[in-house]
């Protein structure tokens, strides 16, 4: 594995430090929106600095490829968990409007019991690494990448598509053979078809961008619509991070909403939150913390979610267990969305996190045949060598 990718802060300071550079390519920005870029830039060099002399890196791919999940008893509660997810999945789509074929706003409605279903659904994302890791058919293997796939387009959501390229990407870089190059064709289709569908998404959700008045640079104005969702995007986070900085803006309410389950709306559209534009909304993982604390619980949360990552690189050694890679890979893909939205601070997240460490104490638990196996071939062998003692000698 390339020696960047094995830095635990590439997955976090490399994606803050380019979406404050899209920031600064999609705007016109003033002098004090400045200030919330630097801010993001500096705590994200500062963090890959520290990375550097730090010495924990991510295992090299040898120890991935040594590791096989399938017809073990951690695959086998994986296969398990991801039947259970695929069982959700269906009543998803049975029980409530798909939105890609019914119209594209439904994908944010939630009545009639569909939060609750959605809370399973929307771990999908997990059904094409477990299908690659833990599936001995090839039919099993399909049909999880396929729904894995399948399901966010049905649904129109973007994020959820994302994870799912993101995780089955990283699970083809993390084990494959060093002794052969990147696969840079299959990471960057998957990089492209993830990008393209997402654009296309972007329209059929939310329309054309003309009614969007921001100070949106010459650049911007002159790319294609579809890179124009992506540069939005990209860019949004930072952006709407810089102008509540720039406003003094407080607010804590939305962070409290968002770590306590059931004490209130997370969403930001349709408050009193003084967003530029109020259709777009997305902050970046430290917005709430900026709201509610300021510059210091900002940077703060930044320095948390970089230990949850080193917690989560620790884990994988020095044997790679099943569920501390999905724990990996969840927690690697929050480091990389953390400059658009939150996702690492919320329940959800730490339920996923608490589900895996369950299922990885409760497959410890199971009953494992390899000690009855391993008797009968101590029978077996034990046999063999008392027929051989009481064989008579042969006659030369």
């Amino acid at each position: 594995m390339k020696p960047l990718l094995r830095l635990p802060s590439t997955w976090l300071a490399l994606p803050i430090l380019l979406a404050c550079g899209l920031t600064l390519l999609t705007y016109d920005l003033s002098v004090d929106y400045l200030q919330g870029l630097l801010l993001l830039a500096v705590v994200a060099a500062a963090i890959m600095l520290f990375d550097v002399h730090a010495g924990i890196r991510i295992p090299p791919t040898a120890r991935f490829r040594s590791r096989h999940y399938a017809g073990t008893r951690d695959g086998f509660v994986a296969l398990a968990f991801a039947g259970g997810i695929v069982l959700f999945c269906l009543l998803d789509l049975t029980l409530f409007p798909i939105p890609l074929f019914d119209k594209p706003s439904s994908y944010a409605s939630m009545a009639g019991g569909r939060e609750h279903v959605r809370h399973v659904s929307d771990m999908c994302w997990v059904l094409p690494p477990i299908g690659l890791l833990c599936a001995r058919s090839r039919w099993l293997r399909n049909t999880l990448i396929v729904v894995g796939f399948v399901f966010p387009l049905l649904v129109i959501d973007r994020n959820r598509l994302f994870a799912t390229v993101f995780s089955f990407a990283l699970v083809i870089v993390l084990r494959r053979d060093e002794a052969r190059p990147m696969p840079w064709k299959s990471v960057g289709f998957l990089a492209l078809a993830g990008t393209s569908i997402f654009s296309i998404l972007g329209i059929l959700r939310s329309g054309p961008l003309e009614h969007i008045t921001l100070p949106f640079s010459a650049m911007y104005q002159a790319a294609p619509q579809g890179i124009k969702w992506l540069l939005l995007y990209g860019s949004a986070g930072p952006y709407n991070f810089s102008a509540m900085l720039a406003k003094h803006y407080t607010n804590a309410s939305f962070l409290i909403n968002q770590l306590v389950p059931m004490s209130g709306s997370v969403a930001t559209a349709g408050t009193d939150i003084p967003l530029d534009a109020p259709t777009i909304n997305v902050g970046t993982e430290f917005f709430p913390f900026l709201l509610a604390l300021g510059p210091f619980g900002a940077v703060a949360a930044v320095c948390v979610l970089y230990g949850m990552l080193l917690w989560s690189v620790q884990r994988l050694r020095p044997t790679v267990p099943l569920f501390s890679l999905l724990i990996f890979l969840r927690v690697s893909y929050v480091c990389v969305m953390s400059p658009f939205a939150p996702q690492a601070f919320t329940w959800t997240n730490a339920g996923f996190i608490g589900l895996c460490l369950f299922m990885q104490v409760f497959a410890a638990w199971l009953p494992s045949r390899r000690p009855r196996d391993s008797l009968h071939a101590g029978l077996g062998s034990a046999s063999a060598t008392a027929v051989r003692t009481l064989s008579p000698p042969s006659i030369q």
